[in-house]
Parts: structure tokens; C-alpha cells; sequence
């Protein structure tokens, strides 16, 4: 089997709204890499988008299964991460979704074309946030400490997904085979 097949086992980390979907995305679309995950365990949790492993002993399982060959932990700061993740805000009638950074209303907390209040989502809401954001910390700890001691762990930081892109391009370079060289 040529070098070109052999698969890259990789994982990536990082708290809810750190941009673990975007850059898992890109990776699909810069390199010869399937978006995919094995088991039944692995594929509940892809469906959910809950990320995997959260704690020791999956990221222990998951060892057992597959030989993890790099781990991926995107490190955004938590007030950087507060403030994408508290943006959203929903007109509940029709579902629209507006962002305060990226697409906001034409008027605070109304909705564009109804006039009627925008709400927020109790997951959006700043409290509930940070206690996620805190959750992840606790739990997460102890799993880039173990990859970390396995010698497979690259943080990338930052605040931008697209300022932290090309570092993990570079880095994924060196590991797979690219589908375009003018990526």
C-alpha cells in the first residue's frame, strides 16, 4: 500500500463555537480526508455534534479501538467564544436567525420583517454559556493532558477561525496527501 492510502486518525478539540465545524469542513475540502468516524459511539456523537472524546475514558476507548494519530485542540479564548456564542438571536414565528456581529437586525431586537421581538435561545443566553464553557474546561482537562503526554496533541490558538486555518494547514500538510495543490 502506498504512502497516499494510509489513513490519519485525527481528532479535534475545542469548546462548543470554537470552530470545530469550520475547520473540520475545510479539512474535507483541502485534503484527500473523509469527514468520518467509525462505531456506532463515534457517529451518535458526529450526529449530535457533540464532540468526541469529552473525557478520559472515551479518549482511553477510542485508543483501544483506533490508533489516534494527531489531535487537533482549537484554543479560542473563552470571552472571544461568549461573545459568538451569545450573538444569536431568533424570531420564534418564523425561525430566522440573526447575529449581532454578522447579521443583525435593522433594529435591536426586532425582527426585519414582522416588527415583532427577537428572543433568545436559553443555550445562547450568557449564564448558560459560560457554564458550558466552564463544563468543557473541567471535563476536557484530563484529555489533552493524556494526548498530550502521548505526544499526538497540536493546539492552535487564536480568536479567528481564519486566522488560525492556515496553521492547521500547514500543520496537516506535513501528515496527508492534498486533492489540489492550488488549495
Amino acid at each position: 500500500m502506498g504512502a497516499s492510502a494510509r489513513l490519519l486518525r485525527a481528532v479535534i478539540m475545542g469548546a462548543p463555537g470554537s470552530g470545530k465545524g469550520t475547520v473540520s469542513s475545510r479539512i474535507t475540502k483541502h485534503f484527500a480526508l473523509k469527514h468520518l468516524s467509525s462505531g456506532d459511539l463515534l457517529r451518535d456523537n458526529m450526529l449530535r455534534g457533540t464532540g468526541f472524546p469529552r473525557t478520559l475514558p472515551q479518549a482511553e476507548a477510542l485508543d483501544r479501538a483506533y490508533q489516534v494519530d494527531t489531535v487537533i485542540n482549537l484554543n479560542v479564548p473563552f470571552e472571544v467564544i461568549k461573545q459568538r456564542l451569545t450573538a444569536r438571536w431568533i424570531h420564534p414565528a418564523s425561525g430566522r436567525v440573526y447575529n449581532i456581529e454578522f447579521n443583525p437586525p435593522k433594529a435591536v431586537g426586532i425582527d426585519d420583517l414582522t416588527g415583532e421581538p427577537l428572543i433568545q435561545r436559553d443555550d445562547d443566553k450568557p449564564e448558560t454559556v459560560v457554564k458550558r464553557l466552564k463544563a468543557y474546561e473541567v471535563q476536557t482537562q484530563p484529555v489533552l493532558e493524556y494526548y498530550q503526554k502521548k505526544g499526538v496533541l497540536e493546539t492552535f490558538s487564536g480568536t479567528e477561525t481564519d486566522k488560525i486555518w492556515p496553521y492547521v494547514y500547514a500543520f496537516l500538510q506535513t501528515k496527508v496527501p492534498q486533492i489540489n495543490q492550488k488549495a
